[in-house]
């Protein structure tokens, strides 16, 4: 079984930042990607952020120059720091992982999620 837990969310005050973290655990063999969905309130899911294996990031057009994802490796741990937060951030963010997992004696790849934190900008 493979478990993605994120921490970090919260409300914090226009302008301010917070840093998110995604940790994933089970009977992992490799972790290609990880990276940081959103949703908003009536909306669909969006990219946030995202690092694959060889350090290659991509984000979406509106957090560029604002978020910065980074991972451990050795932790099978994803961070999203996030400044300069604006109310329109606000939305439960999701941790996504591709990886490859054992399950018994197969390996299968899995696209996996975490349940979600809920990051509230807001005066």
């Amino acid at each position: 079984q493979v478990r993605l837990v994120e921490s970090g969310g919260g409300l914090v005050q226009p302008g301010g930042s917070l840093r998110l973290s995604c940790r994933a655990s089970g009977s992992i063999l490799s972790i290609n990607a990880m990276g940081w969905y959103r949703q908003a309130p009536g909306k669909g899911r969006e990219l946030v952020a995202a690092i694959i294996s060889g350090g290659s990031k991509k984000y979406g057009d509106s957090v560029k120059g604002r978020f910065t994802i980074s991972r451990d490796n050795a932790e099978n741990t994803v961070y999203l720091q996030m400044n300069s937060l604006k109310p329109e951030d606000t939305a439960v963010y999701y941790c996504n992982a591709d990886l490859m997992a054992a399950f018994g004696d197969y390996a299968e790849t899995l696209d996996a999620w975490g349940q979600g934190t809920l990051v509230t900008v807001s005066s």
